[in-house]
């Protein structure tokens, strides 16, 4: 048949030569998605790299078999036909999307791809009438099941308890380093650093519009230095922190929540309604960091509650009495 990338084909419009074809690039596709995968995890996480390795491999035998089947009916020129040139054809997600997922979700994404080609094969061969067509068809939705199988297998092999525990082990630790770290640093930045202006103005003015106004400029301003200077610190290579646009991302959005939770209470127009409810949510900031503290960092809630509780109560006095003065 002829082939035009300018629009989209439709399924029922490929013979076998181009379901052969779609096939043969498909498994190259899933091989190389594969190995990426292993080449990304082989430094933290090398069991479930190893994992992928033969996972590619096996996508390698089978693009063989594919092109040896090809040969010998149709020639030795295949044609370059890909699923984003099919209409209804399964599509993969980018693969620089697919370098950011975490990695359980990595290990899932390997026994979904398998179950989408086996479905979207077994789907194909129903709708058409073709005897020698809805045998291929079959035929590969039955190869592709031998996949799936083959990806649990390789998974049990490589993936024992211990190697499973340390790397999720290791997936916490980099969690914790990529988010939650600058995140805390941020919510810890934005709750206190902005309790003196956001009071004083208050107490200084008596008007809860311009105190929002003050809390607002505050907090957005400090997200964004917060931010700036988490992703320009470290680059994250040698220190292993990860991006620094996730870093930076983090630290810049926890430190603009951190001040508009006590600011936007002044949006009420009651002045002691909204600073007794701005009081509240500055308690409740100040546990909640102390409670991450305990929970992510492995410090002593009492005295985390101390350091954090003490320091935001002292910044909090400041401001009232700068304001009341």
């Amino acid at each position: 048949m002829k082939f035009s990338f300018s629009n989209k084909l439709h399924f029922r419009d490929l013979d076998e030569r181009a379901i052969l074809a779609l096939a043969i690039s498909s498994e190259e596709d899933d091989g190389r998605i594969y190995r990426n995968f292993a080449s990304r995890l082989q430094a933290d996480y090398p069991a479930t790299a190893a994992m992928f390795t033969e996972m590619a491999a096996e996508e390698d035998q089978h693009r063989q078999s594919l092109i040896t089947l090809f040969q010998d009916r149709f020639g030795p020129t295949i044609p370059l036909i890909r699923r984003a040139n099919v209409t209804g054809f399964y599509e993969r997600k980018p693969e620089w999307l697919l370098e950011q997922l975490p990695i359980e979700r990595t290990r899932e994404i390997a026994g979904e791809m398998e179950q989408e080609s086996r479905r979207f094969y077994e789907r194909a061969a129903e709708r058409v009438g073709d005897a020698d067509l809805r045998r291929l068809l079959g035929d590969l939705a039955a190869a592709e099941a031998g996949h799936e199988r083959r990806a649990g297998e390789l998974e049990e092999a490589h993936l024992t308890d211990a190697a499973r525990a340390e790397e999720d082990h290791n997936a916490h630790r980099q969690f914790v380093l990529t988010w939650v770290q600058p995140g805390l640093a941020g919510l810890m930045d934005g709750s206190v650093s902005t309790l003196a202006p956001i009071f004083a103005a208050a107490f200084a003015t008596g008007d809860t519009w311009n105190t929002f106004l003050v809390g607002l400029a505050a907090s957005v301003g400090a997200g964004i230095s917060m931010g700036f200077t988490e992703a320009a610190s470290d680059d994250g290579e040698l220190s292993g922190r990860g991006s620094p646009l996730k870093r930076g991302i983090a630290s810049g959005v926890m430190t603009t929540v951190g001040g508009l939770g006590h600011a936007l209470p002044y949006l009420i127009p009651h002045f002691w309604t909204a600073t007794t409810i701005a009081a509240i949510i500055v308690f409740i900031e100040l546990w909640s960091i102390a409670w991450i503290q305990n929970r992510f960092m492995e410090t002593p809630f009492w005295r985390a509650a101390l350091q954090v509780v003490l320091g935001g109560g002292l910044v909090l006095a400041a401001g009232v009495l700068i304001g009341s003065s």
